[in-house]
């Protein structure tokens, strides 16, 4: 059994007086990936600032690989490995592509040097290779989400938190960046998506729950949240 690496247990959340979250627990071990699928308005969102250290914690707690994420700040958070592709892409718009890259890999210091990350990078997003030379708010939407996750797995997180990562992006992109999402489960990385796209989520995933009002009202294997027409239908908002 792999070790857990982040722990969630009875999280509350809040803006002003209103409730975001209510009593969320759950967890990822190493090399696991684990989607919360909802619709909008679950606070697929607000669970993800929350454990990432952006919106403070009502209630409950959060612990990554020991760290209590509500003593930590979003930058201790990120040196130790984990880091969050928000929703809305996360790039620097003025600066170009190779630029942004460098900077996120000077977040967190590794033993691979910056042309060997560039090139790792380059390999899983040849389109980033063509573009990186050109400032980051000239890219299509699909471009910026790619070099939104770039950024993020560029000095190798050990856990990665994805906000939505297949927002606004045509079915090609869509395709395009789970396809690399699918890559880096696979190298080992542990992953936390919270996405609408249910199939794409729950095809990536090992495990998933999904998230209503801000409460986690259904959760298994994600094999088998895939296959019970009641995700689809009754939590979704959507035809099984």
């Amino acid at each position: 059994m792999h070790k857990t690496i982040l722990s969630v247990r009875n999280l509350s959340a809040s803006y002003g007086p209103i409730r975001a979250l209510r009593g969320v627990s759950l967890e990822v071990r190493e090399g696991e990936t684990v989607a919360v699928v909802g619709a909008n308005g679950a606070g697929k969102t607000s669970l993800m600032r929350a454990i990432s250290g952006i919106l403070p914690l009502s209630g409950g707690s959060a612990s990554f690989d020991g760290i209590e994420i509500g003593k930590a700040r979003a930058h201790q958070l990120a040196r130790a490995g984990m880091l969050h592709v928000p929703e809305g892409r996360g790039t620097l718009q003025s600066m170009r592509v190779k630029e942004n890259l460098q900077l996120a890999w000077e977040i967190r210091p590794t033993d691979v040097t910056l042309e060997q990350a560039l090139e790792q990078v380059y390999a899983r997003f040849p389109r980033l290779r063509e573009r990186s030379e050109q400032l980051a708010g000239n890219l299509s939407g699909g471009e910026q989400q790619m070099l939104a996750v770039a950024r993020a797995i560029i000095n190798r997180p050990r856990l990665l938190l994805l906000d939505e990562p297949s927002m606004g992006l045509s079915p090609l992109f869509t395709n395009e960046v789970f396809k690399a999402l699918a890559e880096i489960r696979d190298a080992g990385v542990s992953i936390l998506i919270v996405e609408q796209n249910v199939s794409k989520a729950l095809q990536l995933a090992h495990r998933a729950m999904v998230l209503t009002h801000g409460e986690i009202t259904l959760e298994g294997p994600a094999r088998e949240l895939a296959a019970d027409a009641r995700v689809m239908a009754s939590y979704m908002g959507q035809e099984a």
